[in-house]
This record gives C-alpha cells, structure tokens and sequence, in this order.
C-alpha cells in the first residue's frame, strides 16, 4: 500500500519537510516512490504537484493526517470529487 506522507529535511531547528509518496513498509526517511511536493512550517508554504498527487490518490494511496490537512487547505480533495464525477 501508498502513503502520501513528509519526509524531514533540513538541518536542526530549521526542519523542512517533503511530501512523498512512498510504500508503507519503508521508514520515514527511507526511498520514495515520487516526490509530489514540499512543506515550511517555519515559513508556511507548500509546494504541491498536483496532478501527481491526484494520480496516487486516484490508484488508492492513503495521506497521513498531516498531509491530508496540508491538502485539504490548499483544496485537492474538491479537485479529486470533480475528475470522479467527471470521469463517470
């Protein structure tokens, strides 16, 4: 299974996170499947590609809670609904 889910980067104090789709088995920082974007918490911005992200969550990937939040805020999910309605 397919979780979208961060990835640390950066140095101490200074965390940056990417959002990865990676297998569920692998450990935090271990290798990804694709990198769909990235997260600052520090500065508050994000960066998603969103056509990937709609593509993982089209083949069943599941988002972790934090980046569910991240993509519910920058309006994914109403993006996926409408490629579902429009596709059926």
């Amino acid at each position: 299974m397919v979780k979208l889910r961060l990835k640390r980067c950066g140095r101490k104090q200074r965390t940056v996170y990417r959002i990865v789709a990676i297998d569920v088995r692998s450990r935090r920082e271990g290798r990804d499947l694709r990198k769909v974007g990235f997260y600052d918490p520090i500065k508050n911005q994000t960066y998603l590609n969103v056509p990937a992200i709609l593509y993982f969550l089209e083949k069943g990937a599941q988002p972790t809670g934090t980046v569910r939040d991240i993509l519910r805020k920058a309006g994914v999910f109403t993006e996926l609904r409408l490629n579902q309605t429009q596709f059926t």
